[in-house]
């Protein structure tokens, strides 16, 4: 970080994709936020932000998954550049690398890269995690962006160490409401995650998710109903240890203890459909 009133020259960071490996909706509370209780981990691949000094504020997207995604106030990358308060100016460079609205941070994950590359450029502090809430409820584990439990709200945020694996993530090509699937949702205060205790390998892991559930992946597939075909596809890939939808989708991911399974059962599912989206990617 540059000292205070200093300027950096360009920063960059990487949005990981943040992947839900269980996720347990556990109540609802009366302002009608949900209450979850999740296994979170981040995998080694994700947009890019790079932010350089400029006289005013400003954002650019590129990236093979820039179409569609508007740069204007809305956008959660500018909202996080302004929640920072500072009165320097920045050129702010998205590389869109991520589907848009698939269970996997997206938009969040941008707005945590974004404050922190800010923070760096500018030399200021990077709000904290109830302030940063406001923008969404995955902002605070972006973050922290490492593997955790989160609880309450998105605010509740334990880190947990969880042993080398491998995904697979897939999205159908088909974008996902979190309102439209929470409101699908026909229950809302379900047992929460069992006790996590040290787990030494991959399998290890598998066997404590199986364990575990998505509760928004039922009502994801009533609306999007190609999940069901990712999920298959998933599990048919040689050394697949699990398959599941990670947040509210559509993305869903496999656990693979080895990076050449991994990378042989992405490269068998790009030729099973090139509709999809699929990234081979370690868990880091």
């Amino acid at each position: 970080m540059a000292a205070k009133g200093e300027i950096s020259p360009k920063v960059q960071r990487i949005a990981r994709a943040k992947v839900n490996l269980a996720l347990h909706v556990v109540g609802r509370r009366a302002d009608g936020y949900h209450l979850l209780d999740s296994l979170v981990a981040f995998a080694d691949f994700g947009d890019v932000v790079t932010v350089e000094p400029a006289p005013s504020l400003s954002l650019s997207i590129t990236g093979p998954m820039a179409a569609g995604l508007s740069a204007g106030p809305d956008n959660l990358v500018l909202k996080a550049a302004q929640m920072l308060g500072s009165p320097l100016g920045a050129a702010i460079t998205l590389e869109k690398r991520l589907p848009i609205a698939s269970g996997i941070g997206g938009g969040s994950a941008d707005a945590a890269a974004t404050m922190q590359a800010l923070s760096a450029l500018w030399g200021c502090a990077v709000p904290d995690a109830g302030q940063v809430l406001a923008l969404g409820a995955d902002v605070p584990v972006c973050l922290a962006g490492q593997s955790c439990r989160m609880a309450g709200i998105g605010d509740q945020i334990s880190p947990i160490a969880l042993p080398p694996a491998h995904l697979v993530l897939v999205n159908p090509g088909v974008g996902l409401s979190t309102a439209a699937v929470f409101g699908a949702l026909l229950r809302r205060d379900n047992p929460p995650l069992p006790p996590v205790a040290p787990m030494p390998d991959a399998v290890a892991l598998a066997a404590y998710l199986c364990h575990c559930r998505n509760d928004l992946e039922a009502p994801a597939l009533s609306i999007v109903p190609q999940i069901g075909a990712v999920l298959a596809a998933l599990q048919g890939q040689t050394g697949c240890l699990l398959a599941r939808m990670s947040g509210s989708g559509a993305t869903c991911f496999g656990l693979f203890a080895s990076a050449s399974a991994a990378v042989a059962a992405a490269t068998a599912l790009r030729a099973q459909s090139g509709a999809w989206w699929v990234q081979a990617t370690t868990m880091a």
